[in-house]
């Protein structure tokens, strides 16, 4: 039987649940989410084998249409450069809806690599129709809509959520990848490095608990990752743009910070299987969204 190898990328404007979906493909939450549309900022694969395949999903940064900074370009550059290179593109927007944003990022995908439209969070698009006859109509609408504005290989309507839906995805892309070894061993689940995963997982946490309160400069630095015996020892710097952001962050008699951390670490057991005792500080860095090298620091340059 023949074995099939190859990456796939995810694409797409932000919001569109590309995280999500690439933590369902490979079966092991990777690759950080909340509703800030400038959560991802790195291309980070996720792979996941099976009998038949190795696929090596690449979740890319949201493709970013406004507000454009120093980083902001540098994530733009990110899904264009991933782009040139990999067997399979999948296209994620919401089911039932097409923006100007979608429409620019679909503009970029001109070639030959085969393009898969998911129209991701079908359950919600559900949820807004009068009835299942409704949602079928106006599904089938939007889906010959679509067949309009591109040659797409696939369209795929499906809930990243549902297990049925990630197995179906799965077993379509399978048959665009190309037959050869696979690149990874059977048990990799990622190209990260735990040290990159930790400054991942802490910025979630930041994201997730300062909502709408902080803006989007904001990031992670690992200062120390070392091993003590089994225990991982991880010292991280929380930068924020203005020293108003501080307070945010730490919250009334550092509660916020306490409860940030905590999380993060009970995330990072998780994920490495294994103790982990972890130190946060909060530092301000102006300007560090337009500064070359502090962007070069955190990888994103």
């Amino acid at each position: 039987m023949s074995f099939r190898c190859g990456s796939i990328a995810l694409v797409g404007r932000p919001n569109v649940g590309k995280s999500t979906l690439l933590n369902a493909l490979v079966g092991q939450k990777i690759s950080i989410t909340s509703r800030k549309a400038q959560t991802t900022r790195h291309r980070i694969a996720g792979i996941n084998t099976t009998p038949t395949a190795q696929f090596i999903f690449l979740d890319t940064p949201g493709f970013q249409t406004h507000f454009i900074s120093t980083l902001n370009k540098s994530l733009n550059r990110t899904v264009t450069n991933t782009l040139g290179d990999v067997d399979v593109i999948c296209l994620v927007i919401e089911a039932g809806n097409f923006s100007k944003d979608d429409a620019q990022v679909l503009e970029m995908l001109k070639g030959e690599i085969p393009v898969i439209l998911i129209a991701n969070k079908l359950d919600v698009f559900a949820s807004h129709s009068q009835s299942p006859a409704d949602r079928d109509y106006f599904l089938l609408e939007f889906i010959k809509d679509m067949a309009q504005k591109f040659e797409f290989a696939e369209i795929i309507p499906m809930t990243a959520k549902h297990p049925d839906d990630i197995s179906r995805l799965m077993h379509t892309i399978e048959g665009y990848l190309p037959e050869r070894e696979a690149i990874y061993d059977a048990d990799t689940l990622t190209d990260r490095s735990e040290r990159f995963l930790a400054a991942e997982i802490l910025r979630e946490k930041v994201f997730r608990h300062t909502g709408a309160e902080l803006p989007y400069a904001s990031s992670v630095v690992i200062d120390q990752f070392q091993m003590d015996g089994k225990m991982r020892r991880i010292a991280a710097t929380i930068l924020v743009d203005r020293d108003s952001h501080k307070p945010m962050v730490i919250g009334e008699k550092g509660e916020r910070l306490k409860r940030i951390s905590t999380e993060a670490r009970i995330d990072m057991e998780k994920l490495f299987n294994g103790k982990v005792f972890l130190e946060t500080w909060v530092k301000v860095k102006r300007g560090w969204a337009d500064d070359q090298v502090a962007l070069r620091e955190q990888g994103l340059e």
